[in-house]
């Protein structure tokens, strides 16, 4: 049982290793937030829809579960939206931190929707979190649309999250990816129609935004947005939140390797970002010993 949570807990690193280059490319593509956002899941959907009928799965859930799903589709659109607008707006390096929140969020919500106690480490460990994302907030006060935006992609994310650590108990993972995303998709037209952006220049793309998209769609999405709500069949969903964190610190190294951010903020910024760190680490190590306490 430990060796196959040891290989869960593997597959997990090596998604959001995947997940911390994408702020790079959100970066790198020219094409606005809603282009990107919506080009992007519809290229997901398709490679997704072609992956199902591929190994044969029964692609339509009851009604009751695809209302549920197209819910936390609309979700799922609001988080990418708000995350790649945060990009758009500041820097991936804020983004990044900001997006950290997810864990105090998740440490509140998981034990209401999976019906456990509300563990006194978990709040705590999130709300230290939070005082990481106070200092940088009041040093880089600037970017301030960008940390507010990172906030409601975490929260967000911890929501559905959660969800999809319920609906995979009974939904095939490649099914729940399919259909939150046909929801996301259909929301955004919609809007988009209403809008009057959806129009003959939203179409066009230049090659750098071609390439980008689809290295963020096939890459970046379609393996690890499948696999990482079957992991929550394994893994909690405050586990898979906390360790979507050190998706901050591959994000941050990217950003300086690829950007040189850490000319772009202060050096005090990483001391809000070694308090995150810690309070990761932190987690873990609390959560060991819980473990071998209650046997749990």
């Amino acid at each position: 049982m430990l060796k196959q949570f040891n290989q869960h807990l593997l597959l997990l690193h090596v998604i959001v290793f995947i997940w911390g280059f994408s702020p790079i490319l959100g970066r790198f593509i020219t094409a606005d937030t809603m282009q990107l956002v919506w080009f992007r899941i519809l290229i997901t959907i398709m490679v997704m829809l072609a992956y199902i009928r591929w190994t044969n799965q029964p692609l339509w859930p009851t009604a009751q579960e695809l209302l549920k799903l197209a819910g936390t589709g609309i979700i799922i659109l609001i988080h990418w939206l708000a995350f790649y607008g945060a990009i758009k707006v500041s820097n991936i390096s804020v983004t990044m931190v900001a997006f950290s929140t997810g864990t105090l969020f998740t440490s509140i919500i998981e034990p209401i929707l999976f019906k456990r106690a509300v563990r006194l480490y978990e709040v705590i460990i999130g709300l230290v979190i939070i005082a990481g994302i106070v200092l940088i907030f009041s040093i880089e006060f600037h970017y301030w649309q960008g940390i507010v935006l990172g906030i409601l992609a975490a929260l967000t994310s911890a929501i559905f999250g959660v969800f999809n650590g319920i609906f995979s108990r009974t939904i095939k993972p490649a099914i729940i990816s399919f259909w939150e995303l046909t929801a996301a998709i259909s929301g955004l037209t919609v809007f988009l129609i209403i809008s009057g952006k959806m129009n003959s220049d939203f179409f066009q793309l230049d090659q750098q935004s071609i390439i980008g998209l689809l290295l963020l769609s096939l890459v970046c999405t379609v393996f690890p947005f499948i696999a990482s709500v079957n992991l929550t069949r394994f893994i909690s969903p405050y586990t898979i939140v906390l360790t979507v964190n050190l998706e901050t610190v591959y994000g941050i190294i990217w950003a300086i390797l690829f950007y040189q951010e850490n000319k772009e903020v202060k050096p005090s910024f990483y001391i809000g970002v070694a308090i995150i760190l810690l309070a990761i680490f932190m987690n873990s190590w609390l959560k060991k010993i819980t473990e071998q306490r209650t046997g749990k």
